[in-house]
């Protein structure tokens, strides 16, 4: 049962760390076709962002993946 919840984390973590990524390849893309400098540095902020939650999500599932891989372990 705790494996199958820590999977389920897993999976979360994953689609967020997805949801990131997109968000900051669409905010980057936006910046090519954007000429007016505050609005590139509001994308280029959320290009940021977006970078570090990708990074913090990314982290999570590390640590996930870890846990379980100890409980996977024989004992």
């Amino acid at each position: 049962m705790g494996i199958a919840i820590l999977i389920i984390a897993l999976v979360a973590l994953m689609g967020m760390t997805l949801y990131s990524l997109l968000r900051g390849l669409n905010a980057f893309r936006q910046t090519l076709d954007n000429d007016d400098p505050e609005a590139v540095k509001a994308l280029q902020l959320q290009q940021n962002r977006m970078m570090w939650s990708r990074i913090k999500y990314q982290g999570a599932a590390i640590i996930v993946v870890v846990i379980i891989l100890l409980f996977a372990a024989p004992h």
